[in-house]
């Protein structure tokens, strides 16, 4: 007799319970790593934290929020005209972020996040000159260089620290300008997201999809990190190219590489974000051979970051090539490639939630042509796939065991998409809320 099929429901279960288990033993085998030859360099693996059970300022409004999306979120994602359900998700996500920022209290939570000796507002006085400091800025890269720049400005391009450079100009000084704006900039990358969806797929599944985009664990690493702000630039990069194929509008075309420059400027690693282009590139391939020039106005707009740097005397390949050496310098020449490279993916786990384990269950299911939801999933599948695809190559190239679990920021907004496809997403919803809430009351975080 043939056994019947699991439903669905079940296996989505067990995907959720295949990543706790992935999670756990990333905990157990990196305690033990740690205690014996302690080059992990973390306190409580996979993640830079601590344990430390605390409640704080932000605990009651956190819950509060967290219920009332469960409650009401999936509803109100459907009834709301589009534009109110876009200002509404930004609201919800930045109040979500900053309530989980403030369990730690303003201070400590907010305040003085980019202000440590690793972060960079220690050498916004270093940027008196900007166009000095850019010729010379691959002059402090090494370990040994005079004056070597802080970990989080030798390993990102200068763009990262011009920001909050530019920020302290306009009379934005401190760590508590510098984490809010994080905050409210990163929360916009879950809108992005949305009008992603909307325009390459599905109303439908976007509306699905936001309640999960505002109540994500990833909440936890965006109040306050400077990814947060990366990972919004980068969203809203496919926004605006998601837009220029579906419209055949040149200006988001431009504007979408002009931002894809930036971002490259921001980060190294997400030059792999060309990945999630040309999956959106794939999807409105018969708009670009209907106007070809789309692809010119993202090539010139893509060109802008890269030649005004290059004048101004950076040099974004030789930088890169002297972080590769920083990186062996430091924890990475330490830290095992062999527990790093599975340990990383429970990071993305904790970042993601279980939803997102069981959603990509769903996915990889579309991808392979069993349909298990609402039509036209394949296409936000695609995009989910890119981003999942971008985020294993940044795993497997090594770069990426000297980190830590922020950097996943970025990818993990584009994964949170699969959500859509599960059924009962209040239950799922509860199940990403008590993991941030656990996560933030539990650990000192160390971003």
């Amino acid at each position: 007799m043939t056994r019947a099929p699991l439903p669905s429901r079940h296996r989505d279960l067990y995907a959720a319970l295949a990543a706790a288990l992935l999670v756990a033993t990333a905990v157990l085998v990196g305690r033990r790593i740690e205690e014996t030859h302690h080059t992990l360099r973390v306190n409580w693996p996979p993640l830079l934290a601590t344990w430390g059970p605390h409640t704080g300022p932000g605990t009651w409004a956190a819950v509060a929020v967290a219920a009332a999306v469960v409650a009401y979120g999936p509803a109100l994602a459907v009834r709301l005209p589009w534009r109110a359900l876009l200002a509404t998700a930004w609201g919800s996500a930045t109040a979500w972020i900053l309530s989980l920022a403030l369990i730690d209290g303003w201070h400590r939570g907010i305040a003085v996040r980019l202000t440590t000796r690793y972060e960079y507002l220690q050498v916004v006085d270093r940027f008196h000159d900007v166009p000095a400091a850019l010729r010379d800025f691959t002059h402090h890269i090494l370990l040994h260089s005079p004056d070597n720049w802080p970990a989080h400005v030798a390993g990102h391009p200068p763009a990262a620290t011009l920001t909050f450079v530019l920020l302290d100009r306009i009379g934005l000084r401190g760590g508590g300008w510098a984490g809010m704006w994080c905050i409210t900039v990163g929360a916009t990358a879950c809108v992005a997201v949305l009008v992603t969806i909307r325009a390459l797929a599905d109303e439908g599944l976007a509306r699905r999809a936001a309640p999960f985009l505002v109540l994500a664990p990833a909440a936890v690493w965006m109040g306050t990190s400077a990814d947060a702000y990366f990972a919004a630039v980068a969203a809203w990069t496919v926004a605006l190219l998601a837009q220029a194929v579906t419209r055949g509008s040149l200006l988001a075309a431009g504007a979408s590489g002009l931002l894809l420059g930036l971002t490259c400027y921001l980060s190294y690693g997400l030059t792999l974000f060309l990945l999630v282009c040309a999956a959106v590139a794939r999807l409105g391939r018969h708009r670009i051979r209907e106007r070809p020039l789309l692809l010119l106005a993202f090539l010139t707009g893509l060109a802008v970051v890269p030649t005004a740097f290059t004048l101004a005397g950076f040099d974004w390949w030789e930088a890169y090539r002297l972080l590769v050496t920083r990186y062996h310098q430091g924890a990475g020449g330490v830290r095992p490639y062999g527990y790093w490279v599975w340990a990383n993916l429970a990071c993305v786990v904790l970042i993601t939630g279980p939803a997102t384990a069981a959603g990509l269950r769903r996915t990889v299911t579309v991808l392979l042509g069993r349909r298990t939801g609402p039509g036209g999933e394949a296409r936000p599948a695609l995009l989910v796939t890119a981003a999942l695809l971008a985020l294993l190559v940044a795993d497997l190239s090594g770069m990426s065991k000297a980190e830590t679990e922020r950097i996943w920021l970025p990818f993990a907004m584009w994964l949170l998409p699969s959500c859509a496809l599960l059924p009962r997403p209040r239950v799922w919803l509860t199940a990403q809320a008590v993991l941030a809430l656990l996560l933030n009351h539990l650990l000192r975080t160390g971003w």
